[in-house]
């Protein structure tokens, strides 16, 4: 290594300092938002209950002195023996209002657990997305120009003119049998590989039912059984059956999925050994691949998966940054 590289080494380790420092920053803001608020909600709530506690007894006890009037009215009726005065005492007495039902009364503490439980799941929420979103813009930074490679291409795929775009023929056609192809599943690759720092692309994945993205090893077989693992250098995530997310980790790992990605994003940092995935979209994250052990080139992959009677005919679509939105 020369100098110039170590100077570029150093100065990207202080770069990636600086982003932690940076994102620590970010959470503890955060958190100390999603907190106050929280506070300020559940002292709402609390004041709410007691207000309405104070009105409750204030009302009991006005009732209380009423009633302990007419018994006291009571008390003295049933010693006088004047009647014409007793019959209308007490038609009096009776007439007076009626008082409430207090069995059917009660301060609303499970209503109001219930609304503190909505509007905590909706603070957590808006957490998450200003934990995530931040991420999201930060590593789009790293965004390059991805086009696929035809002479990697299974023969069954057809690939728009740009290397844009990907998707199923279904008929095999007549292309020669390069080293670089592949002969068993529906994969092309990048044409270009990345052998350190950081790459980010984008991919729309809008109308299919089935895909792959992720990045492999230059390394991978071309031919034949391929096992799509991080041991065998692959790192990868699936669609399958329209709403099953799997990473391709060791064993496979089922994705926790809540809105079904338009747009996926996927990012690599070659030193850090990190390949995470994300919903652009939603700005949400999908899965990451940590401390992994990288060697040679890595490239972008791509499976459009099968066509399936026309089921899953999207293609798969490199995009380009959106970074205003």
């Amino acid at each position: 290594m020369n100098q110039t590289q170590l100077m570029k080494t150093q100065k990207e380790t202080q770069q990636m300092i600086q982003d932690r420092i940076k994102k620590i920053q970010d959470v503890k803001h955060s958190a100390e938002i999603f907190y106050t608020e929280l506070l300020e909600m559940m002292e709402e709530q609390q004041k709410a209950a007691e207000k309405q506690e104070e009105e409750l007894i204030e009302e009991l006890e006005q009732e209380i002195t009423e009633l302990k009037m007419r018994n006291t009215e009571l008390e003295q009726l049933s010693h006088t023996e004047d009647h014409l005065h007793l019959l209308q005492i007490y038609s009096s007495l009776c007439s007076s209002r009626n008082t409430r039902n207090w069995s059917e009364i009660s301060v609303k503490t499970d209503e109001s657990l219930e609304t503190l439980r909505r509007a905590l799941t909706k603070l957590q929420d808006s957490l998450q997305e200003k934990l995530t979103q931040p991420e999201v813009k930060r590593i789009q930074q790293y965004a390059v120009d991805v086009t696929l490679d035809p002479d990697t291409a299974h023969p069954n795929l057809i690939l728009s003119d740009d290397g844009k775009q990907v998707r199923d023929g279904d008929i095999r056609q007549k292309l020669p049998d390069k080293p670089e192809r592949f002969d068993r599943y529906l994969i092309v690759l990048g044409k270009e590989g990345f052998s350190s720092g950081r790459f980010y692309f984008e991919v729309q994945v809008k109308g299919k039912t089935e895909w792959d993205l992720g990045v492999v090893r230059e390394s991978i077989d071309r031919k034949g059984v391929i096992t799509l693992s991080p041991s065998d250098g692959c790192w990868t995530v699936w669609l399958r059956n329209e709403n099953e997310y799997w990473a391709c980790a060791s064993p496979s790992v089922s994705l926790c999925v809540r809105v079904k990605p338009q747009r996926v994003g996927v990012f690599v940092d070659y030193e850090e050994g990190l390949v995470s995935f994300y919903d652009v979209e939603s700005s949400s994250h999908l899965y990451s691949f940590t401390d992994q052990s990288f060697t040679g080139k890595l490239y972008p992959y791509f499976n459009p998966c099968h066509n399936d009677g026309g089921k899953n005919s999207s293609p798969l679509i490199i995009t380009p940054v959106n970074y205003n939105k």
